[in-house]
């Protein structure tokens, strides 16, 4: 059975931090591009960032680049979106994608993808 399940969101204060998750299984998780996307209320799904299925390729959308990083650990799994710096704007439901690659490279698009998680609610707010 696919999975793609996502935790860690919550309420953060702005200027302050947190640390998604998402574990997949049920796939040759090593084959795919991970994707993380946000989608906040009246707004369009974006990408934010991915991971090439190596690990080697990492791309952030200009709204979050130097305050997220994406990162993985191939044993478990489990991919990781590490959210500093944190903004009212960043409040959004977090989801995670899977997207089957040829090549060693992965996208912020939002078609294509294979496999989606359930998503998990980041609020950013005093």
């Amino acid at each position: 059975q696919v999975q793609l399940v996502e935790s860690g969101g919550g309420l953060v204060q702005p200027g302050g931090s947190l640390t998604l998750s998402c574990t997949a299984s049920g796939f040759r998780v090593g084959d795919y591009a991970i994707t993380w996307f946000r989608q906040a209320p009246g707004k369009e799904r974006e990408g934010v960032s991915c991971i090439s299925p190596s690990g080697r390729g990492r791309y952030y959308a200009d709204s979050v680049k130097g305050r997220f990083t994406i990162s993985r650990d191939k044993d478990k799994n489990t991919f990781y979106l590490q959210m500093i710096s944190l903004k009212p704007e960043d409040t959004a439901v977090y989801t995670c994608a899977a997207n089957w690659r040829r090549w060693d490279e992965c996208g912020l698009g939002t078609t294509g993808n294979d496999y989606w998680g359930q998503g998990t609610q980041v609020t950013v707010s005093s």
